[in-house]
């Protein structure tokens, strides 16, 4: 699994990953990001009509809105973070 190789690299033993769901929807409002964006972001199937054959959301947009939430969440925490320093490496950030 991708989770338990970047483990390794950074040396880190037994991390779990846990994001309950209804977080994100709490979370998500204060962004006001559409539902069905936390929806497929969490990857759930769409469900009403609407969703299912006329609004088609691109990866690139899914991104857009996810670093908005992750951002939002570490600025919440106080945590000081670049997301634009080393993209896609592993490292670690400090609150």
């Amino acid at each position: 699994m991708p989770h338990d190789k970047a483990c390794k690299v950074a040396a880190i033993d037994a991390l779990t990953l846990a994001w309950p769901a209804p977080e994100l929807w709490h979370l998500s409002e204060w962004l006001e990001v559409p539902a069905g964006v936390v929806a497929q972001i969490q990857g759930h199937k769409p469900s009403a009509t609407a969703e299912k054959h006329y609004r088609v959301r691109p990866l690139d947009l899914l991104r857009v809105h996810h670093e908005r939430i992750e951002a939002w969440i570490l600025e919440q925490a106080g945590v000081t973070f670049d997301a634009k320093a080393a993209p896609g490496a592993l490292r670690v950030v400090a609150g």
